[in-house]
C-alpha cells in the first residue's frame, strides 16, 4: 500500500479531521487516524465513539488499495513542521509498519490494524429524514445558536441545537434557561415535519468545516443519529435523546415598550461599563426615559460604579430593568444588523432582542435574555 500526497494539503485535512478525536478516549484505537485507500481516493477517519468524521483526498501515484490505523499525534506533530513537499508513505499491510519518505529523510511510525477501529454508525432507511440545503443556511444556523446552548448534566436535551423541520422554514434552536435564540431560514423549506437535537461537539465541528466547503450539504437523520454529507467532509453523529422543551410557550407574545439603538453603540458602552458590575452578579441596569438609555452598574463591596448615555428611539413607559451583562453582551455579538429592537413588557419579564431591518430577507432572527431583579 503506497501513496504520494501533499505535505500541507495532507494536513490540513487532518487538522480539521483531529478536533474529534478526545484527550479521555476509552478505547486506544481511537487515538489514531483510520487511513483507507480505494483507488485514487484516500478517506481519513476520526472518531470518538459519539461522533466520527471522514474526509476525503484525491490522489496520483497509489499502488494498492488498503486500510491502516495511524497515531494521529505524531503524525500530526511531523506533519506541522514540514515545508510544502510530496510526501511518500508506504505501508506494509502485513505488520502495519509505515514509512513516510521525503527528499531528504525518511520517518518510520507503527500503525494499528483497521479492524480495530470502531464502525461508523448507520442511518435506519424505514425511518430516515433527509433534506438538502446550502453550506451557508446550515452556518448560520448554527453560528447563531450555539452560543446558548446550556452545559446541564441534569438536562442533557438543553445542551445542544434543536433543528425543526416544517413546511414553511428550517427552524435552529438553543436555550440554556437565561437566553433563548430563535434562528429560521425561510428559504430552506422541508416540506416534512420532523426535528432532532444536534449535540455541541459535532455543531461546532460542523461551524469549523462549513466555513471551509462551501457546497450543499445533505443531512439525514433517524431516532439515533445524524449523517451530514457535504463536498469533502462526512460527519455522522449520536443525537441527543430526548423532548426538547416547548421554546415558544416562554417567547412573550405582547411587549408593548420597544427601544431601537445602533447595536454597536450599546455593544460598546456594555462593554465599558460591565467592569463595574458586582462580580457575583453581572447585573446592569437600563433606564429608559424618553429617547435616551443610561447604562450603569455598580460594586459596592469595591465602592466603584459607572455609567453611560446612549440616545435611542423608545416608545414606552419609563421603564428600569436588569440584565446579566456577559449575557447581553453575547447577544449582541451575535446580531449582525446596524440597528437592533428591544422589546420590553416589564422589568419582571423576558426581553426580546432582534434586528431593526434583517440584513438577509431569508433570516428570522428572534433573541430572548431573561431580566434579574434590580435592587432598590
Amino acid at each position: 500500500m503506497k501513496f504520494v500526497v501533499s505535505s500541507t494539503e495532507l494536513l490540513s485535512h487532518l487538522t480539521v479531521v483531529s478536533r474529534v478525536i478526545s484527550s479521555k478516549n476509552t478505547l486506544p484505537i481511537l487515538d489514531n487516524f483510520l487511513f483507507n485507500l480505494k483507488g485514487n481516493d484516500l478517506e481519513i477517519t476520526a472518531s470518538d465513539l459519539e461522533t466520527t468524521l471522514t474526509t476525503r483526498i484525491k490522489l496520483e501515484n497509489v499502488t494498492d488499495d488498503g486500510q491502516v490505523a495511524i497515531p494521529y499525534r505524531i503524525l500530526v506533530d511531523t506533519l506541522k513542521e514540514f515545508p510544502e513537499q510530496p510526501l511518500t508513505f508506504d505501508i506494509n499491510k502485513s505488520n502495519q509498519a509505515i514509512k513516510v519518505s521525503t527528499d531528504t529523510g525518511e520517518f518510520n511510525i507503527v500503525g494499528q490494524p483497521a479492524e480495530d477501529f470502531p464502525i461508523k454508525a448507520t442511518i435506519k432507511s424505514e425511518s430516515k429524514v433527509s433534506l438538502q440545503l446550502p453550506a451557508t443556511s446550515l452556518l448560520s444556523g448554527i453560528s447563531k445558536t450555539i452560543f446558548a446552548t446550556a452545559d446541564d448534566e441534569m438536562r442533557p436535551v438543553m445542551n445542544g441545537i434543536l433543528l425543526e423541520l416544517s413546511d414553511e422554514s428550517l427552524t435552529f434552536v438553543a436555550s440554556d434557561a437565561h437566553k433563548l435564540v430563535r434562528y429560521k431560514r425561510l428559504d430552506v423549506k422541508p416540506q416534512q415535519h420532523a426535528s432532532f437535537i444536534l449535540p455541541k461537539k459535532p455543531a461546532s465541528l460542523l461551524k469549523a468545516i462549513l466555513g471551509k466547503d462551501g457546497a450543499d450539504v445533505t443531512i439525514e437523520f433517524d431516532d439515533k443519529n445524524a449523517l451530514f454529507t457535504m463536498e469533502n467532509y462526512n460527519l455522522v453523529c449520536r443525537l441527543v435523546e430526548g423532548v426538547y422543551p416547548n421554546y415558544n410557550s416562554v417567547i412573550p407574545t405582547s411587549n408593548p415598550n420597544t427601544m431601537t439603538i445602533d447595536r454597536l453603540d450599546f455593544y460598546n458602552s456594555l462593554r465599558r461599563v460591565a467592569p463595574f458590575t458586582n462580580q457575583a452578579s453581572n447585573l446592569v441596569k437600563l433606564t429608559l426615559k424618553g429617547n435616551q438609555l443610561v447604562v450603569s452598574a455598580q460594586d459596592l463591596d469595591f465602592s466603584i460604579s459607572a455609567f453611560e448615555r446612549i440616545n435611542c428611539q423608545y416608545d414606552g413607559e419609563d421603564m428600569e430593568i436588569g440584565f446579566k451583562s456577559v449575557f447581553l453582551i453575547e447577544i449582541l455579538a451575535n446580531i449582525s444588523a446596524t440597528d437592533i429592537i428591544l422589546s420590553l413588557s416589564d422589568p419582571s419579564r423576558a426581553g426580546l432582542l432582534f434586528p431593526a431591518v434583517a440584513d438577509n430577507e431569508n433570516e428570522d432572527v428572534l433573541m430572548l435574555l431573561m431580566p434579574m431583579m434590580v435592587s432598590a
